[in-house]
């Protein structure tokens, strides 16, 4: 995808009339929409298109869209291991959550969803394809600065001190802006396992949390119970 063209974005979902409802609003929003209704055509389109974006329904007709996502990431195509991936489902366990995002979904949106919501975090989705690919290491959020270059945190006017294991946890949640990432994946990148005590983690977001604050009421690190925590995306 280059600055001029739409971003592709492919739409596995079986329900046609929400199928064609997603494609409309995306085309409305400047994107360019693939349709897919299930995971044979998904994964077909998926090799042909090489889209910028996933957006994946988990209740798929001819096999788990759980599966989908492991055969995505499974797939030795640069594109296959960097394109971001959002879930979309009526599943609202905190497990299934854990478990799409373990096996290398970006996001998780509920189903029913706003139009407002779903648009934000595809460009949220966009924004961490792009990060992945190399781009620039300045990440932005309410008042908040993050230099990944200069391992460099700035809160309005304030640089902020912050531990090594706080900037890492801050620059893993930064690299995910506005989606969440998972405690597996937070000990495994932090900490170096996933079999780390979790204890650790809580009490560095504890730490964390306290020094970034919040900007106009709203929290900068928010948690999802169960699952994992979110650097907020806030407009600036």
């Amino acid at each position: 995808m280059s600055d001029a063209d739409p971003a592709t974005i492919l739409v596995v979902e079986d329900d046609a009339s929400l199928n064609a409802a997603l494609c409309a609003t995306l085309k409305a929003a400047g994107y360019r929409p693939v349709s897919a209704r299930s995971a044979a055509e998904g994964l077909r389109w998926f090799a042909h298109y090489a889209p910028d974006l996933v957006l994946l329904d988990l209740g798929l007709p001819d096999r788990d869209g759980l599966s989908v996502i492991g055969e995505i990431r499974g797939r030795k195509q640069q594109e296959g291991g960097q394109t971001p991936i959002v879930v979309l489902s009526a599943r609202d366990a905190p497990a299934m959550k854990v478990e799409a995002l373990d096996l290398g979904a970006d996001d998780y949106v509920q189903k029913p969803f706003g139009v407002e919501e779903l648009l934000a975090r595809i460009r949220a989705g966009l924004r961490h394809g792009v990060q992945a690919r190399g781009s620039a290491p300045l990440v932005r959020t309410g008042d908040l600065t993050i230099d990944l270059g200069l391992r460099r945190v700035v809160k309005g006017a304030e640089t902020l001190k912050l531990s090594p294991k706080e900037y890492d946890l801050l620059a893993e949640l930064a690299l995910n802006l506005g989606r969440t990432v998972s405690h597996k994946d937070l000990l495994r990148s932090v900490w170096g396992s996933e079999r780390a005590d979790i204890q650790y983690l809580r009490v560095y977001v504890g730490q964390l949390r306290q020094k970034l604050g919040d900007v106009g009421g709203e929290p900068l690190l928010v948690s999802e119970a169960g699952v994992g925590y979110r650097l907020a995306e806030i407009a600036g």
